[in-house]
């Protein structure tokens, strides 16, 4: 059974930075494309970016410039360096198997508990 489990969140203040970690196991992890999406009280569940295999990264529009996604296929890690942070950003993280739409549904975050990133002065 494969496993993601998402850490690192804390509360930043505007223009700080936060590095979220996604620890994994269970599957083929150099073989996958891997995601990061978010969810905010009231709103949609965003997509924030996606790494391919061959490491090549796209991002949403509201956090391209800001934010980098990486990975190491050898620790079977990814990751989501968060710069320039702004109220807005404030939302649960998840890290995901795969690829999403710009707005998935609901059911691609369960059983995760994600890793909350508080921006706030």
């Amino acid at each position: 059974e494969w496993q993601l489990v998402e850490s690192g969140g804390g509360l930043v203040q505007p223009g700080g930075s936060l590095k979220l970690s996604c620890t994994t196991s269970g599957f083929t992890f150099g073989t996958v494309p891997l995601t990061w999406v978010r969810g905010a009280p009231g709103k949609d569940l965003e997509w924030v970016g996606t790494i391919t295999s061959g490491h090549s990264s796209y991002y949403g529009a509201s956090v391209k410039g800001r934010f980098t996604i990486s990975r190491d296929n050898d620790k079977a890690m990814l990751y989501l360096q968060a710069d320039d942070l702004r109220i807005e950003d404030t939302a649960t993280y998840y890290c995901l198997r795969g690829t999403t739409t710009e707005r998935p549904p609901l059911r691609v975050i369960a059983g995760h508990q994600g890793t909350q990133i508080t921006v706030s002065s």
